[in-house]
């Protein structure tokens, strides 16, 4: 601003002087740093080189995932042209995650979390080669496909719950939601790259060529998380405070969900979660939507990126969620938002709206997502974290995979329209009853940071 002149002629709105005194730039212009850092995303622990370590691999994997994200469901239609079968993907996911998912979560709270991390990663890595191999070699096999997604699904569920339970003992208590915040941030901000970039590589190869170079490129830099792994110090399991021997197998698994079951907020959480990405998710309607409706080509990345760079931008701008205490009654608007927004996307007729409308349901689901987990990590025992963890994996990745399931299911009954528009407003609407139904996650409250300490 230039600045205007008032009636006494004096200059106002440039730091000058006024006629009521001397305006404090310097003042305004600290209170305007302070107002950044209260929005702007929390850096710190990334002071912490253990974890800053753990982020670097992850991020860079995770954006070497992206293209076989975008390219499985893309060959699937490519070979059957029916989103049915791109369906059938999200089935081919869930049933590895819903077995090892929970075993994952056992070991996890059994074995040197860092050790359960790099076995998984390894096993990720000879997936996504298997991937490569038949694209070269041109097997046009939809079963084939399938078969190979169900072992990367393994690898993930062995692998998740130790690098997600060993966050508390990486970083302090109170800086677990900032270091939640920050990984699903950078995550996203891999998401909305490597789809692009896939779109991209779809766009100028075409479907033939692009497949292997998609698969290499994930398999190439899915070893910066295997370099991770091996950098971090040993994380062996706590002992139970009681002394007690941690019981095997089944029995184990049990015990992590009795203990679950008893803790209302947080099965509160999985279930408000599991409606929003079941009900809610349109990604195996993404190839035969941006066909049909935006003419193919590039439409098809832009539309798997929206979400992530929506939940991008709201993790740039995620400083005030570690501040929030009603976090129950956050998670159920951030939902309904999600369900809204997705609903509204898939009633746009042109590509920027829908883009931008994916955009907003990204932002909501980011925020969702960082305060299920920090109510997870902060609530729940150092010796059920991984257990927890092994649980959050099959609804976290799981949720989204019976989504692309019910998404075909639906599309190839009552057409792609219905199936979009229709599964948002019904996330939407049972997030609300659901809240309604069991007051308590809305009623949930956070301990003040100063109530927080390292276990």
């Amino acid at each position: 601003m230039t600045g205007t002149t008032d009636a006494t002629g004096m200059k106002t709105g440039t730091g000058v002087k006024t006629g009521t005194g001397v305006q404090d730039t310097a003042g305004e212009a600290g209170e305007r740093s302070v107002t950044a850092r209260r929005w702007a995303i929390d850096l710190r622990p990334l002071r912490v080189p253990t974890y800053r370590r753990l982020w670097t691999g992850n991020s860079v994997a995770m954006f070497g995932f992206q293209f076989t994200a975008v390219a499985v469901p893309v060959e699937m239609y490519a070979l059957t042209r029916d989103s049915f079968w791109v369906g059938l993907i999200g089935v081919a996911a869930f049933l590895p995650l819903l077995v090892f998912g929970l075993w994952g979560g056992v070991i996890a709270d059994r074995r040197d979390r860092r050790q359960v991390l790099l076995v998984g990663s390894v096993l990720l890595w000879l997936s996504t080669l298997g991937l490569l191999v038949q694209a070269l070699l041109g097997a046009r096999s939809p079963v084939l496909l399938l078969v190979l997604v169900a072992v990367q699904s393994i690898a993930f569920a062995i692998s998740s719950p130790a690098r997600s339970a060993m966050l508390p003992r990486l970083v302090p208590l109170d800086l677990v939601p900032a270091a939640s915040t920050l990984n699903y941030t950078t995550n996203t901000a891999a998401t909305v790259a490597g789809p692009m970039v896939a779109g991209l590589i779809f766009g100028i190869w075409g479907t033939d060529t692009g497949l292997p170079i998609a698969y290499a490129a994930d398999a190439l830099l899915l070893t910066a998380l295997i370099w991770a792994a091996r950098g971090l110090p040993a994380l062996p399991p706590e002992p139970d405070p009681d002394g007690a021997p941690r019981r095997r197998g089944l029995a184990s698994v049990v015990d992590g969900f009795r203990y679950l079951v008893t803790t209302r907020v947080l099965m509160l959480s999985f279930v408000i979660d599991l409606i929003a990405m079941i009900l809610a998710m349109p990604r195996a309607l993404f190839p035969e939507v941006a066909e049909e409706r935006f003419g193919g080509g590039a439409a098809v990345g832009w539309l798997f990126s929206a979400i992530a760079f929506g939940a991008l931008l709201g993790g740039l701008t995620s400083g005030w969620i570690g501040r929030l205490q009603r976090q129950g009654l956050a998670l159920v608007v951030a939902v309904v938002g999600w369900g809204v927004a997705v609903a509204l996307a898939g009633l746009a007729g042109q590509l920027w709206l829908a883009v931008g409308l994916l955009a907003v349901a990204g932002a909501a689901d980011l925020v969702s997502a960082v305060l299920r987990q920090s109510m997870l990590l902060v609530h729940a025992p150092d010796r059920m974290r991984g257990r927890l963890q092994g649980v959050n994996t099959v609804v976290v990745a799981g949720g989204p995979r019976l989504g692309d399931l019910r998404a075909g299911s639906m599309a190839a009954g009552l057409g792609s329209g219905v199936a979009w528009v229709g599964g948002g407003l019904a996330a939407a609407a049972l997030a609300v009853l659901l809240a309604v139904a069991f007051p308590a996650l809305a009623r949930y409250r956070t301990a003040p940071p100063a109530a927080t300490r390292q276990p």
